[in-house]
């Protein structure tokens, strides 16, 4: 048996890195930053009011701390101005936030501590020198390294590389992933079901699987269970491809077709992983095109596809981080695990503590739906106690 660590290289191997491509700002959310980008101005630009105010000269406020000081309001600086001019001597400018500070000013004092006055204002208490200063250059000076490569461009970056200038972003290209479930008993959602048969759903669990890790899903639906008839299917298909992925076929039964189709071609690998569920493995290429075989169980396909293939998609696209986050927590109860397979249980996660989900069948996609994580039960460990120690790979889109 491979270990999984093996089976992760031979699969990360298969996938170079995505070329880059450049997008316009508002086409770059959920890709993933092939360049870094440089700030081209500081933030702020310029230094600015932090509060609707009063900018004045901290040591002409001296008299506010025992009794209120009047001073005249000279100039109103609302954000946007910009011809301010400098702070006059025994004067005060009214400031809004992000406006201008005016030369000469080094506090701006809030207008809650003021009687709000447009013409002369009554201060009655002065803060400490500095406060409510925004100083230009304090966020990020000009010239440094705002967004680094492997980002993922979610909101947040996207408004910081708006901020520094950037109207188009260098980011890797989505690989387009061709995805086949097999099995003669498989019908698709919304027909009649004979004795036998079940509904298709391992195209669709992994459709969204690569979507989520930043691919472009392609769905080819009922292929025939013939090896000549699929061969055929497929190869007429993966044109355009950059990874074939299929569910279904490699096990050691009478009729694997995906085993016996690509077992001619001589490029396609099959073999064991130690590991509970998903065993049963298949990487290599088919026409130059990378191909992951995956078993066909749902729960035995997702887990693979979150163990191999999307941590090798993430790290074609150039993620600095591609696997998901781990947490350490502690067993509610206790639990069981077969030597010499490193067990991926489902679990719920909440608060440093981790629930099993559910029983280790393979085939139980209810629980899989309740899940938001994966307990990790090493392949040396065969039983656990309540409060044991485990980590968990936390998962997404569980229901609540």
């Amino acid at each position: 048996m491979r270990s999984v660590e093996e089976h992760q290289a031979v699969v990360d191997g298969l996938l170079p890195a995505m070329p880059a491509e450049t997008v316009p700002l508002a086409e770059a959310h959920g890709r993933v930053l092939a360049r870094d980008v440089v700030a081209q101005v500081p933030l702020p630009g310029f230094d600015n009011s932090a509060m609707d105010g009063y900018a004045g000269r901290w040591a002409e406020l001296a008299a506010a701390d025992g009794s209120p000081v009047r001073l005249p309001v000279a100039e109103d600086i609302p954000a946007g101005r910009t011809d301010v001019v400098p702070l006059a001597p025994g004067t005060v400018h009214r400031i809004m936030t992000g406006a201008p500070l005016p030369p000469g000013a080094d506090v701006v004092v809030p207008v809650e501590l003021t009687d709000a006055g447009t013409e002369v204002v009554e201060i009655r208490a002065r803060p400490p020198i500095g406060s409510h200063l925004r100083a230009a250059g304090e966020d990020i000076a000009a010239g440094t390294m705002a967004l680094s490569a492997g980002a993922p461009l979610a909101a947040a970056q996207l408004g910081l590389a708006a901020a520094v200038g950037v109207t188009e972003l260098s980011v890797r290209s989505r690989p387009r992933v061709l995805i086949l479930s097999t099995g003669s008993e498989l019908v698709a959602p919304g027909r009649p079901l004979a004795r036998g048969q079940i509904y298709e759903s391992n195209s669709v669990l992994l459709a969204a699987a690569v979507e989520e890790a930043g691919g472009i899903p392609r769905r080819l639906h009922f292929v025939p269970d013939d090896v000549d008839q699929f061969l055929a299917t497929v190869r007429a298909e993966l044109a355009g491809a950059d990874l074939l992925v299929t569910s279904g076929g490699v096990s050691a039964g009478a009729y694997e077709v995906v085993k016996d189709a690509f077992a001619t071609l001589g490029t396609v690998e099959f073999g064991k992983v130690a590991m509970q569920p998903g065993g049963p493995q298949g990487a290599g290429t088919v026409d130059g095109v990378p191909v992951v075989t995956l078993p066909g169980n749902p729960v035995s396909a997702f887990v693979s596809f979150e163990v191999f293939v999307r941590p090798a998609l993430r790290r074609a696209l150039g993620h600095a981080s591609p696997h998901r986050l781990r947490a350490p927590a502690r067993l509610t109860s206790s639990l069981r695990s077969p030597a010499g397979r490193r067990q991926f249980l489902r679990g719920r996660y909440d608060a440093g503590e981790v629930s099993q989900v559910g029983g280790p069948g393979s085939h139980l996609v209810a629980h899989l739906a309740r899940a938001n994580c994966l307990v990790v039960v090493p392949e040396d460990v065969t039983e656990l106690p309540a409060g044991a120690a485990v980590d968990v790979v936390l998962i997404e889109g569980a229901l609540q």
